[in-house]
């Protein structure tokens, strides 16, 4: 969604102003054309020199430096910005915005933008807490501006305590995802959506499972595009590597059962279920308390094998109330032939079939195609791409097809 999106981003006086770099080239990976202003003060921390060879283009320092006479330079950036970004935003810069101070070209630019602006504070504890930073980014707030909330940890101080800027990555992720849903059409506003990940683990003792090579990508990224989309979205997920997309609450749970229970719980106050997560067809009847040792007989070890619950069976032949039930079906042979055959026992509104046989599309991979299957019969394919292009191709397409209403 960056590519070719005017940034600029703020740079004001605090110690966090080098973490900035990182975040700059976040958005110039992904094909923003980035600009960047600065205070006097941000460069005593961090040379502009630094943001000109990452950004490709001038840095803003000076009001008065009008090099272009066809330009008055802080206006003509602010008519150029698509989405401003002050960070870190000190509270003497956040004073300033408050109250439509203008006495740099830091803040003349921003009073004079139109664009949409978040704001990344950093600073002291105590002075996050004030009263009167607490009043300015409360009308900040009002005046229609995002203030991203500070992060709690190791201040520059010596102690603990909120005011740390958070990291890059979560800056960034946190203003893809406003501004995704700030410029999408929200066709899943109001819907509450519940998504499954991983793959389940069945236990053989404390130490061993059985499970398979699901990574939870795939589910991870139809949650984030959820969310972008408007719904309320509810996470099961099995694994803990992944980052929870912004605004996706998450439940962890380990084995098929743990994974019924709280989608069986969760599933009366749910619009759409999508079963992504690759449930074990069996667990361990006798699995043991504690761990097994080496069994030096001809018969080796033995696991008695039962059927786990069928999850995506269970809610698509419940007593339903509108909810729409959609499942996944990863196969390494005659994918779309074995993925018909599921729609029908399973009784779901529609399977998505993803082959897994080849290791460039399939568990664990970062691109992924898929075809989807309704029980209507229609029947859309979806080529390669990312999984987050991917997923926000699913939906529409869930929606294009009234498989969603």
């Amino acid at each position: 969604m960056w590519k070719n999106k005017r940034v600029t981003v703020f740079i004001t006086g605090g110690i966090a102003a080098y973490k900035v770099a990182k975040l700059v080239r976040l958005f110039v990976k992904k094909g923003a054309e980035v600009s960047v202003a600065m205070t006097k003060s941000a460069c005593e921390f961090i040379t502009p020199l630094t943001f000109q060879v990452l950004t490709k283009n001038k840095v803003y320092l000076d009001t008065f430096e009008e090099d272009e006479a066809n330009k008055v330079q802080h206006i003509h950036l602010a008519d150029h910005t698509d989405v401003a970004v002050v960070v870190p935003a000190t509270a003497n810069t956040i004073a300033k915005m408050a109250n439509g101070i203008a006495d740099n070209f830091v803040t003349s630019t921003l009073l004079a933008t139109t664009a949409p602006i978040y704001i990344a504070p950093a600073m002291n504890e105590h002075m996050w807490e004030n009263p009167a930073t607490v009043r300015n980014v409360t009308q900040l707030k009002a005046d229609g501006k995002v203030v991203i909330e500070p992060a709690s940890g190791f201040l520059a101080e010596g102690y603990n305590g909120k005011g740390r800027l958070p990291e890059p990555e979560e800056i960034f992720e946190q203003i893809t995802f406003l501004e995704s849903r700030r410029t999408s059409k929200s066709p899943l506003k109001g819907k509450s959506v519940l998504i499954t990940a991983g793959g389940t683990k069945e236990r053989i003792d404390p130490v061993r499972y059985i499970s398979n090579d699901s990574s939870g990508k795939m589910g991870y990224a139809l949650a984030k595009a959820a969310s972008i989309l408007g719904a309320k979205v509810r996470l099961v997920s099995t694994t803990k590597q992944l980052k929870v997309p912004f605004g996706v609450e998450v439940t962890y749970v380990e084995s098929a059962s743990e994974m019924e229970g709280v989608v069986t719980s969760h599933f009366p106050t749910t619009d759409v279920a999508v079963m992504v997560a690759a449930v074990s067809d069996y667990y361990v009847a006798n699995c043991s308390e504690q761990k097994i040792k080496k069994q030096h007989n001809e018969l080796g070890l033995k696991l008695d094998l039962a059927e786990n619950p069928d999850i995506l069976k269970g809610l698509a032949h419940s007593k339903k109330e509108g909810q729409v039930v959609i499942g996944f079906a990863a196969e390494t042979e005659k994918v779309l032939e074995y993925a018909k055959v599921k729609l029908e026992k399973k009784k779901a509104d529609a399977i998505i079939a993803n082959d897994v046989s080849s290791s460039l599309i399939g568990f664990n991979a970062d691109k992924h195609e898929v075809t989807i299957i309704t029980k209507s019969g229609k029947q859309i394919q979806l080529p390669e791409c990312s999984k987050d292009d991917l997923a926000l191709g699913i939906w529409k397409s869930l929606l294009d097809t009234n498989v969603i209403q």
